[in-house]
């Protein structure tokens, strides 16, 4: 795994550097920024606690005797207060899918990402250990993958890109991504032809199991012997 967070120039879109010879890109994109909001910065929980908020303030108010007025004017605040709040997660949702983009080549995946600061990180197939997908009803989805014992990321560097709450052992994720089920797909491809080259005797079983999982929202995708990844990118 490589880290690098210099992102001056791209001699390729979304890549640090030109593919080695026999590497090949599979498929590229970048989040949805309406699921993005809705669900990696939670506009929606936001906006009810906001209302929750002005209800509050306007019930106080008339039960403290301030009148009509004062009791809408004191709501009125909260639900502008919410709106901005609301206004600047959406900018932000919005500012992080259009800087990302996300790689599959038939050898690796690559997150680049980063508004201020822009960072690649690399992750050869030999350092994931599984993968697996939540898929939304708008087909919108994430892919988050497990690395091998022995490699990590912090996440805080990963966020948004990460799977919600493991901080214990952060998981890359590839956040919101339209056709998620079609994504899932090739990077299993991926994941099963590294199996395969590795060994070739499990690879059989591991690829049934890859492509009968895809469907699932929740679905495992697969295991890999865990080996240290060497730099690239």
């Amino acid at each position: 795994m490589n880290h690098h967070d210099d992102f001056a120039f791209e001699p390729v879109r979304g890549l640090p550097e030109r593919l080695p010879p026999g590497e090949t890109i599979v498929w590229q994109g970048a989040p949805d920024w309406k699921a993005m909001a809705r669900r990696a910065f939670h506009i929606r929980k936001i906006a009810v606690y906001f209302g929750v908020l002005a209800a509050w303030r306007f019930t106080a108010n008339l039960y403290d005797g301030e009148g009509m007025a004062a009791a809408i004017g004191a709501a009125a605040l909260m639900m502008v207060l919410g709106a901005v709040a609301i206004g600047l997660f959406t900018l932000f949702a919005w500012l992080t899918a259009r800087t990302t983009v996300y790689t599959i080549t038939n050898k690796r995946l690559v997150l680049r990402f980063g508004i201020a600061l822009p960072m690649t990180i690399n992750l050869p197939f030999r350092s994931v250990k599984s993968a697996s997908l939540k898929l939304r009803a708008d087909g919108t989805g994430d892919i988050p993958l497990a690395l091998v014992d022995g490699q990590r990321i912090a996440y805080f560097i990963l966020w948004p890109h990460s799977r919600p709450w493991y901080f214990g052992k952060p998981q890359p994720s590839l956040r919101s991504v339209p056709d998620a089920e079609a994504v899932a797909r090739q990077l299993a491809e991926g994941l099963a032809n590294t199996i395969s080259e590795r060994s070739p005797a499990p690879a059989t079983k591991t690829s049934s199991r890859l492509s009968a999982a895809i469907p699932g929202k929740h679905a495992s995708t697969a295991e890999t012997a865990g080996q240290p990844a060497n730099a690239a990118a």
